[in-house]
């Protein structure tokens, strides 16, 4: 029976999941309005009385070429990429307490784009061994982040420290392979440093999907365990849980997301970084907000390639360019934000 006690503390979780719901439907609503627009994108768009039949396998051979193997491959693989590297960042930042705490910023994707760029430049790899490369080179920078940081125990400060230093060294690398690659690889490189869903076969959409669900499945498990460390380590202990260890099944799923999602598509710019912020902010529950962040990072993600695709003289810009020059003001905003807050 419900107390008169315990009766704000019922109201504030309800309001909770229905502000979290809330944000989840709108997002996936959004995401589905998006996808609809994308496939009349480009030279070869079908408009949209003809393109919901196709999505169903009705209509000639043009709508359905263009619907199922360009267009709409596209847009799933926009939405896949974004939720994962939307839950990636809302793991890092919460777990590490830090608004900075992105895997972008802390080298893993880039770590996956040299994985990627070096099958390419010093191997000539193709198809799926470029996209296990990558997830590799992701996994391996992550391993080497933990190990540096690791003193008796995983600390924030210096697991983002850490994880910049070895940022700069993967762009350093990545830089020197670019400038020994051949010209016929170029364009293939390049779309490796600033991540690109144009171009996103089956087999690779299939595995992305599988992928992020067990992941997603597995982040709103461990997710359960992160509120609790909010209190302090001696606090979470007292509740049953283990801070060393939710700390690292945390991470450790962030890093397997990102890996996945950059191995795929490439290193999608600030998405991480800026969906767990506006996740918070909507839901307003001072939680991780763990499902809100991946259903924004996905919709960040297929508006960023819509826009891309609406580029003007014909252009296709690659949704990496598109979040890049939407979240870099933002990491310079928090910056200025953060030092402020420093000297007050």
């Amino acid at each position: 029976m419900t107390t008169l006690t315990t009766l704000p503390l019922v109201r504030l979780r309800r309001r909770r999941r229905t502000r979290a719901g809330a944000v989840v439907l709108v997002g996936l609503l959004a995401c589905l309005v998006l996808v609809l627009v994308s496939l009349n994108m480009g030279m070869a768009g079908v408009p949209p009385e003809r393109a919901l039949p196709a999505i169903f396998g009705v209509g000639d051979r043009f709508d359905l070429l263009v619907v199922q193997k360009l267009q709409l491959p596209r847009g799933l693989a926009a939405i896949l990429a974004g939720l994962a590297f939307g839950l990636a960042g809302a793991l890092f930042q919460y777990t590490l307490r830090n608004n900075l705490a992105s895997p972008d910023i802390l080298g893993i994707s880039g770590g996956a784009s040299l994985g990627a760029i070096t099958a390419i430049t010093a191997y000539g790899a193709t198809g799926l061994a470029i996209t296990g490369s990558a997830l590799l080179g992701g996994l391996a920078t992550a391993v080497a982040i933990w190990a540096l940081a690791w003193r008796g125990g995983l600390h924030g400060i210096r697991f983002v420290l850490v994880g910049v230093g070895l940022s700069y060294v993967c762009a350093s690398l990545i830089a020197w392979r670019l400038s020994e690659a051949d010209l016929r690889e170029g364009g293939t490189v390049l779309l490796w440093t600033v991540g690109s869903v144009a171009d996103i076969r089956d087999g690779m959409l299939g595995l992305l999907a599988l992928g992020v669900g067990v992941l997603l499945v597995l982040g709103l498990i461990v997710g359960r365990d992160l509120r609790p460390l909010a209190l302090g380590d001696e606090h979470a202990s007292g509740l049953g849980v283990a801070p060393n260890r939710a700390r690292a099944l945390a991470l450790l799923v962030g890093v397997g997301l990102v890996a996945l999602a950059t191995a795929v598509a490439g290193p999608i710019a600030f998405v991480a970084l800026v969906s767990p912020a506006i996740a918070r902010r909507l839901v307003d529950d001072g939680g991780a907000a763990l499902l809100p962040s991946a259903v924004v990072g996905a919709t960040l993600t297929l508006a960023a390639d819509v826009v891309g695709q609406a580029a003007p003289f014909g252009l296709d810009a690659p949704v990496g360019v598109v979040t890049g020059l939407i979240g870099a003001p933002y990491l310079l905003w928090l910056l200025a934000r953060s030092d402020r807050k420093a000297t007050s």
